[in-house]
């Protein structure tokens, strides 16, 4: 499976050894690092996409806007129209300027990824994973899923005419078993973990060629995902927020927006990176309660985010790199503060996130209890999937009123 057209735009990175590695084939993890990984510990060999960024200064010498096709120089691709039809990217930034009745003394700005095609923000990786196949002519891809990645791949594979087979714990939550289903995708339930789902996908990535759209395995997925970094640059005009607040799990996401917001650097787009905070359920905080850790040590995870629920970070050296060099930031939130915060986002803002995006959420709002918001500061908030994904997990906190007979006597009771 060779490439040609973009062997010279960019080539592979370890980050854990650093070695490098031609774009002339597919890559997944560092041939040399992958030799050291167990089952009980994040992944060594994550590999980062590097990009020309000399030859990039030269040809963009100064920041005007970036649209997709001026993206083209820092993605791994030949072509825009090798993205699927669908509408992917270009989400909406929301300004808020009260909350419960209280008028803010900073910005706070939402990111709606939830309007992507598949309500989540996974659509970025999968699409940017769909068109790089499309290019090399590659028909079947697979991904290990606990929902949103799977429905993402399946619903972009349906509108680029690839077949996807996406393996899911059996346990994931059923409307996006559903969603799956409905883009006319194989689904391979199993009876077991995500950490289950993903080591078969391997194995059947080796068995059958199949191209693999995992996170923190396949590279471009990152590619995909630093789209977002480029939008919000361009939405604000070239400024960034003071701080950006991500629900974190594997930290790929996280990973994503600082190599997206890196290469903008390396390009001489900006001179700074702005302050990221990886949000991290209390249940499910692997990622951050090993940031200082010389061995990695995995608890049991359990919280009602199901898309940040992980016991061993896939992603996890990366994303200890990246907070580390730009000095990022990180907090935990309970799951009563998760579902308080879907809650007050709805209610205030017509935004209905699911609870892993809804921990973002949660995230700023103890910033702005604990004092850590200053005033005139610019706060955004990466909502990355639709309410609608998990219904079951906000049911708590729905109380769904009794019917009346539809007379107006019986309205005005119901009303008092």
């Amino acid at each position: 499976m060779k490439r040609t057209d973009t062997t010279h735009k960019f080539h592979y990175q370890c980050s854990n050894c650093n070695k490098t590695y031609a774009a002339i084939d597919v890559m997944y993890l560092c041939p040399e690092c992958e030799k050291q990984n167990t089952s009980d510990q994040p992944p060594n060999g994550v590999l980062n996409v590097v990009y020309d960024y000399d030859n990039i200064r030269k040809k963009h010498p100064a920041f005007k806007s970036l649209q997709r096709q001026q993206w083209l120089d820092l993605l791994p691709l030949n072509s825009i129209k090798s993205f699927p039809p669908l509408h992917i990217g270009n989400t909406p930034i929301y300004k808020t300027t009260n909350l419960e009745g209280e008028k803010l003394s900073f910005q706070l700005l939402l990111k709606d990824d939830a309007r992507q095609p598949t309500f989540s923000f996974k659509d970025r990786a999968s699409a940017l994973v769909s068109a790089y196949a499309k290019e090399h002519k590659i028909k079947t891809i697979v991904a290990a899923s606990t929902g949103n990645a799977g429905s993402s791949l399946a619903g972009i594979c349906a509108s680029q005419h690839q077949k996807a087979v996406i393996i899911v714990p059996a346990k994931a939550p059923l409307a996006k078993l559903k969603q799956i289903l409905m883009y006319g995708a194989t689904i391979v339930p199993v009876d077991g973990t995500y950490d289950d789902a993903f080591e078969l996908s391997i194995k059947a990535t080796k068995e059958y060629g199949w191209y693999n759209r995992n996170t923190a395995y396949n590279p471009l997925t990152i590619e995909g995902k630093k789209t977002a970094a480029f939008e919000i640059f361009s939405q604000m005009k070239g400024q960034f927020p003071d701080h950006i607040f991500i629900p974190t799990g594997d930290g790929v996401i996280l990973s994503g927006l600082y190599k997206g917001f890196e290469d903008l650097f390396y390009s001489g787009y900006t001179d700074r990176i702005p302050v990221l905070v990886a949000v991290q359920a209390e249940g499910s905080s692997n990622l951050i309660n090993n940031l200082d850790n010389s061995v990695f040590v995995a608890q049991k995870s359990q919280t009602i985010a199901d898309s940040i629920s992980v016991d061993i970070p896939r992603n996890f050296y990366l994303a200890k790199h990246y907070l580390k060099k730009w000095k990022g930031e990180s907090i935990r939130v309970s799951d009563k503060e998760i579902l308080t915060a879907s809650s007050k986002l709805a209610r205030n803002t017509g935004v209905f996130a699911e609870p892993a995006s809804a921990a973002a959420f949660a995230g700023f709002l103890a910033y702005w209890k604990k004092g850590l918001l200053q005033p005139e500061s610019r706060n955004l908030v990466l909502l990355t999937g639709s309410g609608l994904k998990d219904l079951n997990a906000v049911a708590p906190i729905m109380h769904m009123p009794k019917a009346i007979s539809p007379t107006l006597e019986n309205l005005k009771s119901f009303l008092r």
